[in-house]
């Protein structure tokens, strides 16, 4: 399991403007509309086939794209033709940047992307399609890296085209007078690259999805990572117990995703109207006897997505998270991840514990409930859920799942209540979070610290 290094943790915690960059990677594509995308596979698999065809493609790029972005300090714009900012946002996420391709033939529209980004400040330009399957991490890596020593970088495609580009200045002659589309396009611009005195490096030749042939490409990818034909479903489970006031824009938070399949409450015996609130939402409830592990494990064993995240009833998700969480889970050696925590509320030194959190998180691989924790449902199964003990069900269940493999911290944060540091002071909570923790470690019974927290400790436990 990879052991962040110390400059990737401080990166994190201080959570950098990746605008900031002078690293752009530039990722061309078209909004799925039947009819208008992908028009020369459209007799053999129909407008809607075609255009599913190009959608699916374009969201593995995208994976693929986002890790690469969580190791490298680049930054990121989608150039789209057809729909909108907004449809882009709801079908791509809210973290993708997007900006319309302009007027214009395939070569004005790429000239523009790098001229707008030089025009930015940025020094070192890569752009890509989405109709590259074979396009891995580690090509765009080697992409930047041959840009520090060369003025551009091809990487060639079967068909005679490229499925990458990439320039440290503007090179407009590269896209002029180029017939796009046809088996001559990489050639002519090698020609014009060294007609300008370009020093030029290609990187290994991948093959696009563009012709009825081509469609055994994307199925022989599909094949190699284990890929469904649709995207990976989230479960979302929240165990809840007389949480009406904060049940509502928990769950609002997280409709209108087409990958959430389901929100799940499980409660416990609320009193206050919190299942009649979560149904009006929209969200299925369940009644459990009020144990947070037996809750969450009750959802769990219901859930029908592929991927379950266990949402505390007043934490709310941000923008984009089920893009985070598939990015996440598709890092090598990961078995499941958390959100960088977040604490709303006025109280002062709440910044200090989100960094000691946070720090724990990534150093230690231990977030712990409120930073939503997610994992694939047959890992969850295989491990028989979180155990069922009365208090520190999260902490024992992160400690188990830490020996399967790497926990991943996705770069955004969750916005949870502070409510519990205005009850009781915020330095007073942190100090009995930590010596619940270290009871637990020197061998008291989850059962007696549980006795404790009732006894002495009301109104706060580790989550």
């Amino acid at each position: 399991m990879r052991k962040p290094k110390l400059a990737d943790t401080i990166r994190l915690l201080r959570n950098p403007d990746p605008e900031s960059s002078a690293q752009r990677l530039i990722v061309f594509t078209r909004y799925p509309e039947p009819g208008k995308t992908k028009s020369r596979l459209i007799p053999v698999l129909g407008p809607e086939g075609a255009a599913d065809l190009h959608r699916l493609m374009a969201e593995h790029t995208l994976r693929k794209v986002r890790r690469f972005l969580a190791d490298h300090h680049v930054s990121l714009r989608v150039r789209y033709d057809r729909g909108n900012e907004e449809a882009i946002r709801e079908w791509l996420g809210a973290d993708v940047y997007p900006v319309r391709q302009g007027k214009g033939d395939l070569g004005r529209r790429m000239d523009r992307a790098f001229t707008d980004s030089f025009g930015e400040g940025m020094r070192r330009v890569v752009l890509i399609g989405t109709d590259c399957p074979g396009i891995r991490p580690d090509h765009l890596a080697r992409a930047f890296q041959v840009l520090e020593r060369k003025d551009v970088v091809l990487g060639p495609a079967g068909d005679g085209g490229y499925y990458l580009i990439g320039l440290r200045q503007s090179a407009h002659e590269l896209f002029e007078g180029v017939p796009w589309g046809t088996g001559e396009v990489l050639e002519r611009t090698l020609y014009a690259a060294a007609a300008r005195g370009s020093k030029v490096e290609l990187l290994d030749r991948l093959d696009d999805v563009d012709r009825p042939e081509d469609i055994r490409i994307w199925d022989e990818e599909v094949a190699a990572q284990g890929l469904s034909g649709d995207p990976e479903t989230v479960s979302i489970i929240i165990p809840a117990i007389d949480e009406a006031d904060a049940i509502e824009a928990t769950i609002t938070g997280t409709l209108g995703i087409p990958s959430v399949k389901e929100r799940i409450v499980v409660d416990g015996g609320s009193r206050d109207g919190t299942p009649e609130r979560a149904r009006a939402c929209g969200a299925k409830v369940m009644d459990s006897v009020p144990r947070r592990s037996t809750q969450m494990n009750v959802g769990g064993q219901a859930a029908e997505g592929t991927i379950l995240l266990f949402l505390h009833a007043d934490t709310r998700l941000p923008p984009g998270f089920e893009h985070h969480v598939r990015e996440v889970l598709d890092r090598p050696d990961t078995v499941a991840g958390a959100f960088r925590l977040g604490i709303d509320g006025p109280y002062p030194g709440l910044r200090a514990v989100e960094r000691m959190a946070n720090l724990r998180s990534i150093c230690l691989g231990m977030p712990y409930g409120d930073q939503a924790v997610f994992l694939r449902a047959g890992r969850f199964r295989e491990l028989g859920g979180f155990p069922e003990i009365p208090i520190m069900e999260d902490f024992v269940f992160m400690r188990q799942l830490r020996r399967e493999g790497r926990i991943g911290i996705a770069p955004v944060a969750v916005a949870t209540s502070g409510r519990r540091y205005g009850e009781l002071g915020l330095w007073r909570t942190t100090l009995i979070n930590q010596l619940m923790i270290l009871g637990y470690l020197a061998g008291v019974s989850p059962e007696r610290l549980a006795r404790w927290y009732r006894t002495g400790l009301r109104g706060l436990v580790v989550n």
